[in-house]
């Protein structure tokens, strides 16, 4: 564990009275902030097991088909045959001191985590998220035993038995990931009876591999992945300047830099804008999953058909040269997109790289950085009909390291809807936080297959049991439980929201009177005039409060409130905008 303090502990080992008062390990200046760090040269290989979609256990034994059974995870190295001279530590043992266990159990109600398990386990709950985690030198080399024990004991006690109630065992090989080659998936695996070789059921185990990046090296001198200054409600630009497709949406195309550059001029603190990966691996930014090619039918040079394909199949380039339309066009028979102008500014052009938006949007103007990922409904179907998608540590560590190479001094907070990718960005690395996007309970979405997806309680539980930043909830259920913003909150979670229901002012000045901590919509440039973003703001001040009495009157600039670098001079005009803006920050 690791102390993150933004200001660090300091002593002077030079001084001729050293006198070392340490305090209490995590807190300093009355803070506590501790980390785990992040994974380096270990992997970390995650067990699951919870009833998202039926139980994870199947007994098909009739002895035990009503039992209730308690599960414990052992971990073992795989003994290989070796000179004995050589090395005098066998590889169970070294697997046992190189590899650490620990479980959680996350649920509405709350989360637990523990390094240790009963000699019988725990028992798994229907609304209950159970996760083994365990730190490995070696993650292709485990035997994972999963034993079942009887929690009523129904099963004939032998005096002296060392593990009463033990009905049988399950083992998982690691080695079985690297072979069928994927890093997340479900492995389904037999039950032994204890006292037969017969099966008396199967347990299905959802696993997930997370694995250090390479070629990128992190220090703890700047780790803001639990650090947030509170302030009043940060406005975030939805896409930037709002949604295309919103019924009130403005001029300018979603997710562009024009887009960016419009909701920075009108005061946004961060820019909310979804990242993912084209066929050739270049970090793009887009909404959708899937977009429309259109092709002319043979003999008709005035019809379009369009065909909807996934983003991950084209390049870069090709994306580049695609005349754009949304995927509901199909639907709604829409060419509107694909008759406009073709001579487009690129700042206007749809799928920017990430690299062409850090270089073209200015420094002080954050990026909430939604990480595109596929997810699966409760009914079995897939986001934009995608049941596969790119390896996760693969897409994961080329989107990082382009913002971890290209991030400067901006401010950045991840999010994503899918609770796995939350967890990794929290292992890989320690500069950036993420907020673990809810949907919640909803009449406007279908509900959502994994268990940490489906209420916004249980999210905050998922939040605080993997340490991250907190959550951005759908605004449809906060303002059904405003509660629940105070409720996260004292919890350590930083609040945002989302949804067209932030779109509404009055919508708004609620969320805001509840003390929540950002608020990401579409109309920031119909509601804000132009002026700078709150960053700015405490900037300035924080400079007059270093200036001289005497320099500010020598200073010929009267529009002291804003620096000059940012509005112009004018002694008979104030700045276009209401007298005051929608986070209450004076506008003039």
């Amino acid at each position: 564990m690791w102390e993150t303090n933004q200001q660090a502990r300091t002593m002077s080992p030079t001084a001729s009275h050293l006198n070392i008062d340490d305090g209490q390990f995590g807190i300093h200046n009355g803070v506590n902030c501790v980390d785990s760090g992040w994974l380096t040269c270990q992997t970390e290989v995650r067990l699951r097991l919870h009833y998202s979609r039926t139980s994870p256990v199947s007994i098909t034994k009739k002895k035990y088909k009503k039992s209730r059974f308690r599960i414990k995870l052992t971990l073992e190295g795989i003994e290989e045959e070796e000179d004995e001279e050589e090395n005098d530590l066998s590889a169970s043992s070294w697997h046992k001191i190189n590899s650490t266990l620990e479980i959680s159990m996350i649920s509405a109600n709350g989360y637990k985590s523990r390094h240790s398990q009963p000699e019988c386990g725990y028992a798994l709950e229907p609304s209950q998220w159970t996760e083994y985690s365990i730190h490995t030198m070696d993650p292709d080399n485990l035997e994972l035993i999963f034993e079942f024990f009887e929690e009523d004991l129904g099963e004939h006690v032998v005096h002296g038995d060392t593990l009463p109630g033990q009905v049988g065992t399950a083992c998982l090989l690691s080695s079985s990931f690297l072979e069928n080659g994927k890093d997340i998936g479900v492995a389904t695996i037999p039950i032994m009876g204890r006292n037969s070789r017969q099966t008396i059921g199967k347990v299905k185990v959802d696993y997930l591999v997370i694995r250090p990046i390479q070629g990128l090296q992190f220090d703890m001198s700047s780790s803001f992945t639990k650090y947030w200054k509170k302030r009043s409600t940060l406005d975030v630009g939805h896409r930037g300047a709002g949604s295309s497709h919103a019924a009130k949406h403005h001029r300018i195309r979603e997710n562009t830099i024009a887009s960016f550059k419009s909701a920075a001029k009108h005061g946004a603190a961060y820019v909310e804008f979804d990242v993912h990966l084209s066929k050739d691996a270049v970090p793009i930014v887009y909404h959708d999953l899937t977009c429309c090619i259109a092709t002319k039918k043979k003999k008709d040079s005035t019809s379009l058909e369009l065909i909807e394909v996934p983003v991950k199949d084209l390049t870069f380039d090709q994306l580049q040269l695609l005349k754009l339309a949304h995927a509901t066009a199909i639907k709604g028979n829409d060419h509107k997109d694909l008759l406009d102008d073709e001579e487009e500014i690129d700042e206007y052009q749809p799928f920017p790289s990430l690299s062409q938006i850090f270089q073209a949007i200015p420094e002080h103007v954050g990026f909430n950085i939604e990480l595109k990922w596929i997810s699966q409904m409760k009914d079995g179907s897939w986001d934009g009909n995608l049941p596969s998608y790119f390896n996760m540590n693969t897409y994961l560590d080329t989107i990082l390291s382009c913002v971890l190479q290209k991030g400067g001094k901006r401010r950045i907070v991840f999010s994503c809807f899918d609770p796995d990718i939350c967890t990794m960005v929290r292992q890989k690395q320690n500069k950036y936080p993420i907020l673990f996007l809810t949907q919640g309970i909803s009449e406007k979405y279908p509900e959502l297959m994994d268990i940490r997806c489906q209420t916004t309680q249980i999210a905050m539980s998922f939040a605080q049991s993997e340490n991250i930043l907190g959550i951005s909830a759908h605004t449809e259920e906060l303002l059904k439980h405003l509660s629940y913003i105070g409720e996260a909150q004292a919890k350590g979670l930083v609040v945002f929201s989302w949804g067209e229901d932030n779109n509404d002012h009055q919508n708004r000045k609620k969320l805001r009177e509840q003390g929540i901590d950002g608020l990401i919509y579409d109309s920031i440039c119909d509601e804000k005039g132009e002026q700078p973003n709150i960053f700015q703001v405490e900037e300035h001040h924080s400079m007059q409060e270093v200036i001289t009495e005497e320099t500010l009157k020598s200073s010929s600039c009267s529009c002291y409130s804003i620096p000059c670098s940012i509005a112009p001079c004018n002694d008979s005009k104030t700045r276009t905008g209401s007298a005051e803006s929608d986070s209450g920050l004076s506008s003039s």
